[in-house]
């Protein structure tokens, strides 16, 4: 192990070129972890420690900063930073030293900088079957936009994929031949992670109709209509999550609906139909199951209801 020669603040650069090259991360990213840093920088110059080398740190210091985020940085609205929020500005300092570690610079052990305790009850919102009918009926599929929407929203649900690889999907990838009922593409997934996705027979219905009207040599698969000619026409992320809100209050359905909430109701339909939580975290690409086992509680209550109903126990006479 050696002793750095820099003082913390100057090895910002290097960390996010670790985080590229060793740990593949996007540049959007990047660009959050150094936001987050920012925020133990600063903390640093505050307390007049910017000259603070790597093996200068010392768990007291770990502790005043942990202070610092939860009492006297404020949020937006004027009050405490949530405990989530706090960890995020940890993680990204746990990070720094494991680049550290990693580099054989010595510093304080990552295991160091503990993480503040969170509620872990967290709300998985789902689409029942018949919201998801007014929903899906939502857009007026005699236009060209909303024929595309309705693809969209078919798509979404039929894979479970993220807005962020529905957006980042092109033409070529969907190659339908004439007796395709069904079809399932390589997509790269979160991480650079490729999986398989597999679209429905129904969606694949919308989805031929959609591409049936697209004249254009655009090789985004979604494109928005209104843009730019000269311009990138690729249908924005934005603009997805804003239409879907429009269709939810034409289908009088909780403004609240994004796309994710499909990617939810599509996790919890094929659990409650039975399928494997391995499975599922399969066709969601997550990287630990403990990602998928959100949506146990969900399902263990409609199957508690069930029994409640229907098993026979509860009408034994002793």
């Amino acid at each position: 192990m050696k002793r750095g020669k820099k003082p913390i603040i100057q090895y910002l650069q290097d960390f996010l070129d670790w985080l590229e090259i060793e740990k593949g991360l996007s540049a959007k990213t990047q660009e959050k972890y150094a936001r987050f840093l920012k925020r133990f920088f600063d903390w640093l110059r505050i307390k007049k420690l910017e000259n603070l080398k790597p093996h200068q740190l010392k768990p007291f210091h770990i502790r005043e900063y942990r202070i610092f985020l939860a009492r006297h940085y404020l949020s937006k609205n004027k009050k405490p930073l949530k405990k989530k929020t706090q960890n995020y500005y940890l993680i990204a300092l746990r990070s720094l030293l494991t680049f550290f570690a990693d580099r054989d610079i010595v510093s304080l052990p990552p295991e160091k900088v503990k993480l503040a305790r969170e509620k872990r009850e967290r709300k998985i919102q789902v689409l029942t079957m018949e919201q998801l009918k007014r929903l899906f009926s939502a857009p007026d599929t005699s236009t060209v936009w909303g024929l595309r929407d309705r693809a969209i929203l078919e798509v979404l649900f039929s894979t479970g994929m993220r807005i962020s690889e529905l957006v980042n999907l092109n033409r070529e990838q969907i190659r339908i031949k004439p007796k395709t009922k069904d079809l399932e593409l390589s997509i790269a997934g979160k991480g650079g992670n490729v999986r398989t996705v597999y679209i429905s027979e129904r969606a694949l219905f919308w989805l031929k109709k959609y591409l049936k009207t697209r004249k254009d040599k655009e090789k985004a698969l979604f494109i928005n209509y209104r843009g730019p000619k000269r311009a990138s026409r690729r249908l924005s992320a934005r603009a997805i999550e804003k239409n879907i809100k429009k269709y939810a209050a034409i289908a009088g359905l909780p403004l609240n609906i994004t796309p994710h909430v499909l990617r939810h109701t599509f996790s919890t339909d094929l659990l409650s139909q039975g399928v494997d939580l391995r499975t599922v975290q399969e066709f969601l690409g997550h990287k630990s199951i403990v990602a998928t086992q959100i949506y146990t509680h969900i399902t263990s209550k409609k199957l508690r209801d069930v029994h409640r109903k229907f098993h026979s126990g509860r009408k034994l006479k002793i």
